[in-house]
């Protein structure tokens, strides 16, 4: 699980990556990678390597129609992420809910 949540962090780690996958995310369909380059001012292939990276982490689904490539966004693999930030986030939780117990015992 580790490696998959290392794979996806990576993935949205690139301020472009997240822009490309809102663009995604947002679309009513899928989107050519023409179209998604010319949302941004990188060329064809810098976006087409953010796409690959997105790809690799489960976050873009790419199918070919004759020689056009088109992406769909799929979100379902950042669950994962957000099973994680709820670990810590539990943690945080009770870690303050622990200090404010200890500080109201102190104020007494």
């Amino acid at each position: 699980m580790q490696d998959k949540i290392t794979t996806l962090f990576k993935a949205i780690a690139d301020p472009t990556r997240r822009e490309i996958f809102h663009a995604l995310v947002i679309a009513t369909s899928a989107l050519s990678i023409t179209q998604i380059s010319n949302q941004f001012e990188i060329s064809r292939q810098g976006v087409t390597k953010h796409i690959k990276t997105l790809e690799h982490a489960g976050l873009v689904h790419i199918d070919s129609m004759g020689r056009e490539r088109f992406c769909n966004a799929n979100a379902k693999p950042l669950e994962e992420v957000n099973k994680w930030i709820k670990f810590y986030e539990q943690f945080w939780d009770n870690s303050l809910q622990g200090l404010g117990d200890y500080l109201d015992t102190k104020k007494a």
